[in-house]
């Protein structure tokens, strides 16, 4: 199976767990990305300028109430790891564990069971992004390494996100923390 036939299978499966406006809202962007999928076969790849998907992972660590998240070097905003999918993807999980692994440097991370938390859709200077968002689970104990992708990384407790991340940060979170 190709990474477009995962991503095709992943939100054809993917369902928002409520019916509420925003889970309307998710079941629209949910739409809209096969929709995409189906008339764009490069539709997965950085190279797609009309937009393309991207996988992504909230990092958190439910024992201690935190989420790490990244300041991004070209956006210089606070987000949740994750980016481009690369060749040598096979899922969109894999993807966004990748990225999470290779932005925070932390060895052994695992989704969060259940497949995707959310998706959120935001123009970048690339872009449109189609982002699949994911929450991985931190081992304990662990301390993060920053990489050339980021100025920084830092854990940030729930209630501290508001201040410091977009609404979109805030709404994964959210959605993450009902899952855990």
């Amino acid at each position: 199976m190709s990474l477009h036939e995962d991503a095709v299978r992943v939100l054809k499966e993917w369902m928002p767990p409520e019916p509420s406006g925003a889970d309307r809202a998710q079941e629209e962007l949910r739409a809209g990305y096969l929709d995409h999928l189906a008339s764009r076969p490069d539709g997965m790849w950085k190279s797609c300028r009309e937009g393309h998907l991207t996988a992504s992972a909230l990092i958190v660590d439910p024992v201690a109430g935190r989420a790490l998240l990244t300041l991004h070097r070209k956006l210089e905003q606070w987000l949740q790891t994750g980016g481009h999918c690369e060749p040598e993807d096979t899922t969109l999980a894999e993807a966004a564990l990748r990225e999470a692994t290779e932005e925070s440097g932390i060895a052994g991370l695992e989704l969060l069971p259940g497949g995707p938390v959310r998706l959120d859709r935001h123009l970048t200077p690339c872009a449109w992004h189609l982002d699949v968002q994911y929450a991985a689970l931190a081992p304990a104990g662990v301390a993060p390494v920053v990489s050339e992708e980021s100025l920084d990384l830092g854990w940030f407790g729930w209630d501290e996100l508001p201040a410091v991340a977009d609404a979109s940060v805030v709404a994964l979170a959210a959605r993450t923390r009902a899952r855990l």
